[in-house]
Order: C-alpha cells, then structure tokens, then sequence
C-alpha cells in the first residue's frame, strides 16, 4: 500500500513538471535578443561582464548616492532598455553649439539639457537663443566592434571632396582628446585633433569617452576621469569608482554584435539588392574589421554594422541648427543599421528612428533622407510597392 501510495505521487510530481514545463514560455531566439555577451570570452571575461551588466543595468542613482541636483536619468539602463534605442520619453537635449568653434553656453548648463531635478533643485531650460537638438538613445550592442575600426580603414572611407563622382562626400570628426583619454596606438590625429566616432555627430572618442560623460552628463554623476559637478560647476570627489566605469566600458564592448535573422528569405535576399542598387550601402557600409585587441573575441574579426562612422550632410530637413565637435549642423555620423528591426522591443512596440525619433517607420525615415542621400531617396521612391516592401524587409532583418 505504502508502495503503491509513493508511486502515485511520483506520477503527480512528473505530471505537475511536465505541465509547468509546458506554461513557462520559451526564452526567445539568440537572434531576437540585443542583450548578452559576445562569444569566445574567458571567465574572467564574463566575470568582469557581468559586473559591467549589474553597474549599467541594475545600478540606480539616488540622491544619497550621488544622483545629480539637476540630471536627466537615474541609471544607464534607464535609457536603454535592454541595450535598445531608446523611447522619445528618454531622449536627450543638446544645446548650445552652432559651429567648429565650440559651445557658446557651458556656462548656462550645455551641452545638456538637465530637465529633471531633486526636491528643492529647479531643472534647466533652454538658455534664449539657444539653438538646440534632440537625441534619442542608441542601441548599444556591437560597440566593441566599431571601437576597433582602425582611423586608416575609416578614412578609405572618406571622400570630403567627392573625388568619385557618386555624391557623397562623408568625412570624419575631428577633435580634440579630453585629458583622461589615451589615443588609439594607430590613432592618425590631425593638427592634434584625433578621430571621433561615437555619438549622432560622432563626437566621442572611444567608449571610455562615451561612458564618463553619459555617467557625468545624463546622471551627473562624478568620477576621477571627470570630477565636475553639473549643478555647482565645481570639482568633487568621484561618486561612482574607477572599477565600476571600467566594468560598464568592458561591458559596452563586449556586448554581442546583433544577428541577423531570415537572411536567405527570397523578399529578403532581393531586398538586399535593392538596398546596394540604391546606393544606400556608400554610407551604411555592410562590412568592416576590427584590429588587434587585447581581448580575443574581438580581434582581427570581420563584422556587418552598415555603416562608415563618418559625417554626413543630410539636408536641410534634418538640419537642427545645432552640433558637436567638426560637424557642421546638417552633418550626422551613420548609424549603423545592425539590429535595426529589433528595435520595437525596447521603442514600445513600434519605431522612432532618426537621431531625434522622428521617423515613425523605416520608410519614413528613408523619405526624410536628404542632402548626399537624395539620390538614394529618389531611387527608393521609384521602386515599386513590392520592392520597397522587400527592401524594408531586410532593413527589419538586421
């Protein structure tokens, strides 16, 4: 009896595995998910990942740690939900600079906008005759990648004068290093200014770069590589340690490269010939290499972003009257379109493309192209209905 009773609750055990088994959902697809490591990385590796993952994505700021007066976020990840775009409610401010000869208002708060405060603290507004742009969040997975483009690779890929004929005429941006930042050892620097590429204008040097001044200017928080309080313009100790910056940089570069899905899908494979026969691929440039890194699993290795890192002219329509760096005002750096039809997941279920989230569809934001793009637009609009469908399903592809 005793027997017989120890069986059946071995059977109601299995039975109740299996069908919790069969409620959990699936995890998705590699290929659905921006989130997670690049292969190939030692355990210490992943170990100092996971330390970057916890510090961008799990680390809220208060005020008793160091959150900001003024700020604009509460944490990395806040504005980048699961290493995604972000969503018009998380977009940026940048204000204050017109030309090459730098930002007329850092004494009134520029380049970004601080539009949320602690109790007692009044958020900032736009200086009168400020010019200014909005920036939506980018993804962040691939980083590693497009950090090891090599200046001379880039700049294959420079055409300041149009010397082929084709319209286009990218060219990179140039500036100036912070003193924290050590230049790449086949950094090509000119008149002392080295090659930015992170950044709609390309204004940040490498993700060292990138990750200082988001902790500084999104989150105002402090650190040894820039210790100046946005609310009070004085130096005060750090507020998030070396190691912790460090972990979210090597986090940021060893975010997995995102992958693309249904490429040998018929519309999809014609879609990419339509895209080449545009011209789109003279800027969003389907291949590059990294160069040597100390870290294996990005060394030496050939990658699809589909970009150049380079400055563009776009037209008068996406001419905000504001820049960073070089880059005159209607010039944006490519972005690249890997992981583009994934970006839904973390937009609310739908687009916002462009730098500023303009563009409520791929097609949209293909019309709103303008400047060296303009023939590319032009051949777009000619095709028809079901080649611009399959052009737009390959986009949603990567």
């Amino acid at each position: 009896m005793n027997k017989l009773k120890v069986i059946s609750a071995l059977i109601f055990v299995i039975i109740g595995i299996v069908a919790c088994q069969k409620l959990l959902p699936k995890a998705p697809p590699d290929n659905e998910l921006l989130d997670g490591p690049v292969g190939g990385l030692s355990y210490e590796e992943n170990r100092r990942f996971l330390a970057g993952d916890v510090a961008f994505n799990d680390e809220i700021f208060t005020s008793q740690t160091g959150l900001g007066s003024i700020f604009v976020a509460t944490s990395c990840g806040s504005c980048h939900a699961g290493d995604g775009k972000g969503h018009p409610f998380t977009t940026l401010t940048r204000f204050g600079q017109i030309d090459s000869s730098g930002n007329q208002f850092l004494n009134l708060g520029g380049p970004q906008l601080q539009n949320r405060a602690l109790p007692g603290y009044t958020p900032e507004r736009i200086p009168a005759g400020a010019t200014f742009s909005k920036f939506t969040p980018p993804a962040n997975t691939g980083l590693g990648f497009l950090e090891l483009v090599s200046d001379a690779d880039i700049l294959l890929m420079a055409d300041p004068n149009d010397a082929n004929g084709d319209g286009i005429s990218g060219v990179p941006n140039y500036e100036f290093l912070p003193s924290f930042i050590t230049p790449f050892s086949n950094a090509i620097p000119r008149n002392g200014k080295y090659i930015h590429r992170f950044g709609k204008k390309a204004a940040a040097y490498n993700l060292l770069h990138q990750t200082v001044n988001a902790y500084n200017q999104d989150i105002g928080i402090t650190s040894t590589f820039q210790p100046k309080d946005v609310y009070t313009g004085l130096n005060i100790d750090p507020e998030v340690s070396d190691v912790t910056v460090h972990n979210v940089v090597f986090y940021l570069q060893t975010l997995k490269a995102p992958i693309q899905r249904n490429q040998n899908d018929a519309e999809v494979v014609q879609g990419k010939s339509l895209f080449i026969q545009a011209g789109c691929e003279n800027c969003h440039k389907q291949t590059l290499k990294t160069g040597f890194s100390t870290i294996a699993a990005l060394s030496n290795k050939t990658f699809h972003p589909y970009t150049d890192l380079l400055l563009h002219d776009m037209g008068p329509g996406l001419n905000d009257g504001y820049t960073e760096g070089s880059a005159t005002t209607f010039e944006w750096r490519t972005p690249p379109l890997w992981g583009l039809g994934l970006s839904p997941n973390s937009q609310g279920g739908q687009y916002f493309l462009l730098h500023d989230g303009r563009a409520k569809s791929i097609e949209e934001a293909i019309l709103m192209h303008g400047g060296e793009a303009q023939q590319s637009k032009e051949k777009f609009q000619l095709l028809s209905a079901q080649e611009k469908n399959n052009l737009v399903k390959f986009l949603k592809s990567l």
